[in-house]
């Protein structure tokens, strides 16, 4: 009698974990970028969003973007002004995903949205999912309704909530760099050729907090700081963003 039981046993655990253990094995990080269709045009802050585990991420400026998912999973894509799309995911290899504008007889339809705005929009959908703390409940949320706060804390859409937020914040940061720190005042300021204009960009971006604090003649100070060092370095350093 004790050895059936003991099978009964290992049975229910087996059947708990081996779904979870599946999972796991199965997921996997999704790479890919958003085009314009039928142009080399990059799409910034158009959505992902993963139809069966709920997370939903944004594409970065340069139209890139990486998302959780598992073989079978798919896949939503949306931006404002273009066709919605679908795709099923048939493992971890990186895709590309061509937008087309939507046309409506000689004129297209134009409702762009700040950056911000789109952002804000996708931070909405958690909070009408009831998630209102960026997944960090205060602790008079435990005590005013437990399991809201618990929900709040530990659930997957918690999860992909506090992922987003985090993503939000560096992309708002980053656009915020490059209202001031433009091709144009580097240009201006080293005569340096286009590509170079690009590379050095690339290597001296200030981070968000250094140009809060930043009036313009410091800026400028701190393009021609860097600059002798570029000149004599470029060939041999690697590129890279600083924020």
């Amino acid at each position: 009698m004790n050895c059936r039981y003991i099978k009964i046993y290992l049975a229910l655990i087996a059947f708990f974990c081996l779904p979870i253990l599946v999972q796991a094995q199965q997921a996997f990080t999704v790479n890919g970028i958003f085009f314009k269709k039928s142009s080399d045009e990059r799409i910034a802050s158009a959505t992902v969003t993963n139809l069966k585990s709920q997370q939903i991420m944004m594409s970065d400026e340069l139209g890139g973007f990486s998302i959780s998912a598992s073989k079978g999973d798919t896949l939503l894509f949306k931006k404002t002004g273009y066709t919605e799309q679908k795709q099923v995911i048939t493992g971890p290899n990186d895709i590309v995903v061509y937008m087309q504008p939507i046309i409506v007889l000689q004129q297209v339809t134009i409702q762009g949205q700040s950056t911000k705005q789109e952002l804000n929009s996708v931070m909405n959908d958690y909070h009408n999912k009831g998630l209102y703390f960026d997944g960090h409940p205060p602790l008079m949320a435990f005590i005013a309704s437990p399991i809201t706060a618990f929900y709040e804390l530990f659930s997957a859409d918690a999860t992909n909530e506090r992922h987003f937020a985090k993503f939000s914040k560096n992309e708002l940061e980053a656009i915020e760099v490059t209202k001031r720190y433009t091709p144009q005042l580097v240009k201006q300021v080293t005569h340096l050729s286009d590509d170079d204009v690009v590379k050095f960009m690339q290597q001296y971006t200030p981070s968000y907090e250094d140009m809060r604090g930043w009036n313009d003649y410091e800026l400028i100070s701190h393009i021609k700081h860097y600059l002798e060092y570029y000149k004599s370095h470029k060939d041999g350093v690697e590129l890279q963003k600083l924020y």
